[in-house]
């Protein structure tokens, strides 16, 4: 469960690798592993995600020598889950033993588990009902309980549960009727600002009201004028994402000084792994990008802030003044 310490907060920030346009374990239009380590680390930050299983080297010695290589270091994988399905456990739990052992490996603590979509990513088109009957969201909360308690158990991890767009976990108000109906110590919340924000939530309101539940933090913003857009005319999540949905900070919601404020009163020790989605993208995107937020974040003056020092650019970038 997360860390309460009073007065003493830790905001450990980080990336991902989809701030570099990563969605998929294999994919020609991502940047390879390589490039993302080496841009990752140049732009000064310590902390990765795995990205998706298989994108990062799978075998524990290798991928330690690279990470040591480039002063990095893990601080979760991810998977998805659609426990609210008859008969997904094994699915479920199959995929997500692979993501344990390689973070446990890694030296990380949490597995980021995100709830599967209900639209089919490419064509847009309705997978399932919007909305779970009482039996399905039943379903859901009790499996993802026993997933915390399975991780905590067999691999010594916590999990952190992602809300997303196009998920049944997506609006505030099932967020809270999500956290209502999980036990707190094997359910922790990934609070994802971007996702929140993308259905108009109050971040800022979750982390007040349920300092207990935020262990892990996903760092993104939102334009609100593309949102508005995105919500009128019921656009498709990767869609909304190539309309410029998610923004570069500070351009777009929520801001981030009150989130860390709050952190800090609250005395919570977080990781903020830094995301922004823009699959797909020209290779040479994302690296200014990410150099400008590590600068950014690095600027909002918060004393709990641990989010390393700019190295020398990567090679074949340009040197960003």
């Amino acid at each position: 469960a997360p860390q309460q310490q009073t007065g003493r907060s830790r905001i450990r920030v980080g990336s991902a690798p989809d701030s570099w346009g990563v969605w998929f374990p294999d994919d020609p239009a991502q940047v390879p592993w390589q490039r993302f380590l080496d841009e990752v680390s140049a732009c000064g930050y310590e902390w990765i995600e795995l990205g998706p299983y298989g994108y990062l080297p799978t075998d524990p010695a290798q991928l330690s020598d690279e990470l040591a290589a480039r002063g990095l270091r893990v601080s979760a994988g991810t998977v998805f889950e659609q426990l609210h399905r008859p008969d997904s456990w094994d699915a479920v739990w199959g995929q997500v033993k692979d993501v344990a052992a390689l973070t446990q490996a890694m030296g990380g603590t949490h597995v980021v588990v995100i709830p599967g979509m209900f639209r089919d990513e490419k064509t847009g088109a309705d997978l399932e009902p919007r909305r779970l009957t009482p039996e399905a969201w039943q379903a859901k909360t009790t499996g993802v309980e026993r997933l915390g308690r399975a991780v905590q158990e067999e691999y010594g991890l916590s999990i952190a549960y992602h809300p997303h767009a196009e998920s049944h976990v997506g609006y505030q108000a099932d967020i809270e009727r999500f956290l209502a109906d999980t036990d707190p110590q094997y359910v922790p919340l990934c609070l994802d600002t971007g996702h929140v924000s993308y259905y108009r939530g109050d971040n800022l309101h979750l982390i007040r009201t349920y300092p207990e539940r935020i262990g892990y933090l996903h760092l993104k913003q939102v334009d609100p004028a593309v949102i508005d857009e995105v919500l009128e005319k019921d656009v498709v999540w990767p869609e909304a994402v190539r309309m410029g949905a998610m923004a570069e900070p500070p351009g777009g919601v929520p801001a981030y000084p009150p989130l860390f404020e709050a952190i800090e009163e609250l005395g919570l020790d977080v990781f903020a792994i830094v995301e922004h989605d823009m699959y797909p993208c020209p290779p040479d995107q994302p690296f200014p990008i990410a150099q400008r937020t590590h600068r950014y974040i690095g600027s909002c003056g918060s004393p709990s802030l641990q989010i390393g020092t700019p190295k020398t650019p990567a090679p074949g970038s340009e040197a960003q003044a």
